[in-house]
């Protein structure tokens, strides 16, 4: 029963993580788990089709299909969906396969973009659409409350994200989470990064963690890009992320 419970959490942590928010040419994001600032334009929109998947000592788990909904709702205001297809494949056992928790965020710019600087609020909800019993969900809604910065300058841009996870259901425990990502715009096509990431422990019994990722995108046009990025732990590494990769295409209108 505790491994059973165990593999769970992870699970769902995974689902939280993955509930990255969309990026266009111009901009950051998914394919990292630091959340941009940055606003999609008044009555624009992006969808995000992606792939994620993370290995833990417990087996593999992540996003077998899900697809990001960006919309430019008012003036510095976006509205966000994330709808995933989710799996669990725990060590020595069968695969699960399933609709998972389903996400809905708001950006609201703080500070307007000025001197290349932008400040955003970039709160989400978590809904337990999941089920959690077969590992594919949180078990309990989660409210995450966060700030990300950015800053800009020519073709380098960086940005920081911090936030708190408000995790409801049984046996899971509230948490915080700190991230940074670097960028550079080496061509029209190709912007390639990395990030440094910090997440709290979301369940009794579980420990906390330290993780990065490099990846990038590439423009297959102004309005088309793949996203892709690769990473793992560097503190709990073999409980949480032994490996982590992330594979999607952005299409902004």
């Amino acid at each position: 029963m505790l491994r059973v419970k165990r593999i769970r959490r992870i699970a769902q942590t995974v689902c939280l993580l993955t509930a990255m928010l969309g990026t266009d040419s111009a901009r950051c994001g998914a394919p990292f788990q630091t959340d941009d600032p940055n606003i999609v334009p008044l009555r624009h929109a992006e969808v995000l089709p992606y792939y994620q998947s993370t290995l833990t000592h417990f087996g593999r788990v992540g996003t077998l299909f899900g697809v990001e909904l960006h919309y430019g709702a008012l003036e510095r205001t976006e509205v966000d969906v994330a709808l995933p297809w989710v799996f669990n494949t725990p060590a020595g056992g069968t695969t699960a396969r399933g609709y998972g928790d389903t996400v809905v965020g708001v950006k609201y710019a703080l500070h307007p973009e000025a001197d290349g600087f932008l400040l955003s609020a970039v709160p989400r909800i978590s809904f337990p659409t999941g089920n959690a019993s077969r590992g594919l969900g949180n078990g309990g809604s989660a409210i995450f409350l966060a700030l990300s910065a950015q800053k800009i300058i020519d073709s380098f841009t960086s940005y920081g994200a911090a936030g708190y996870w408000i995790n409801n259901g049984e046996d899971n425990r509230n948490y915080g989470f700190v991230g940074w990502e670097a960028q550079y715009k080496f061509s029209d096509r190709w912007t390639l990064g990395g990030e440094i990431f910090y997440n709290g422990a979301p369940g009794n019994g579980q420990r906390s963690n330290v993780g990065f990722n490099v990846g990038g995108f590439f423009a297959v046009e102004p309005k088309i890009q793949i996203l892709f990025s690769m990473g793992r732990g560097v503190v709990n590494a073999a409980e949480r992320n032994r490996v982590s990769t992330y594979l999607g295409a952005l299409f902004a209108f």
